[in-house]
């Protein structure tokens, strides 16, 4: 499998940043990882593993990030509003220097985007955000309501990161044509899964949207961990 591990300073994180590149060719994928997870989980995971017959093929060019999630979301010392200024400050970085890289990699003006338990929640959120750049999403096992991760604050930034509230009033026709035209939406969890309730919810916002899109519970005892990852995203990406 061929594997580039890329490092540069952002200036819009104002900090170093890492990824690693998996893949030769086809379908650029943007893996997000797990809750402050780091751009090697989905490696060190067996995930890229489980997805290797595709990368051989030259199907699939996966792009894993790191996240910050600790200086954002889980950064509990900082006060809300910094919290969700520095989500959206990784949004700035995801879209103009990680997706650009992407494109000229791999020749693709759109993505793929994927991710498991709060990785699904980012790719849902930047799929969302840029459906532009994105030609499908996968959210695996996902919660995507934020405001838990706000102790009461809520702003207009809050707002338009959270699916479950800006979803259910979009209006604008480019955004609903992008989305329900451009892009193959998946929203999967297990049967007892702890974010089955909250990928439900978000599947009958998109449905209430006439978005299309597929929705699917994982039984035979399915749980919220990496042995039912491992099966969805050979389903979705690499089948």
């Amino acid at each position: 499998m061929h594997r580039e591990y890329h490092k540069w300073f952002s200036p819009r994180l104002n900090r170093d940043m890492e990824l690693l590149v998996l893949g030769h060719g086809g379908v650029p994928v943007l893996i997000f990882p797990t809750s402050m997870g780091r751009f090697f989980e989905f490696e060190d995971r067996g995930m890229a593993n489980t997805l290797r017959p595709a990368i051989d093929w030259g199907r699939l060019t996966l792009f894993c990030v790191d996240s910050v999630d600790t200086e954002s979301f889980y950064c509990k010392w900082a006060h809300p509003s910094g919290r969700i200024r520095r989500h959206q400050q990784y949004d700035d970085y995801l879209v103009h220097e990680v997706v650009p890289l992407m494109r000229r990699m791999r020749g693709s003006h759109r993505v793929a985007v994927a991710g498991c338990s709060f990785g699904a929640y980012h790719a849902v959120n930047f799929s969302l955000r840029h459906p532009d750049a994105v030609l499908a999403c996968a959210g695996l096992s996902g919660a995507y309501d934020i405001k838990p991760f706000l102790d009461g604050y809520y702003d207009d930034h809050c707002y338009f990161h959270n699916p479950v509230d800006s979803l259910p009033s979009l209006g604008d026709p480019w955004y609903l044509g992008q989305y329900r035209h451009d892009i193959r939406w998946v929203l999967a969890a297990g049967e007892h899964d702890i974010c089955l309730d909250a990928t439900r919810r978000l599947a009958g916002i998109f449905a209430a949207k006439s978005i299309p899109h597929t929705f699917e519970c994982w039984g035979y005892g399915a749980y919220h961990d990496w042995p039912l990852w491992h099966e969805m995203i050979w389903k979705y990406f690499g089948s």
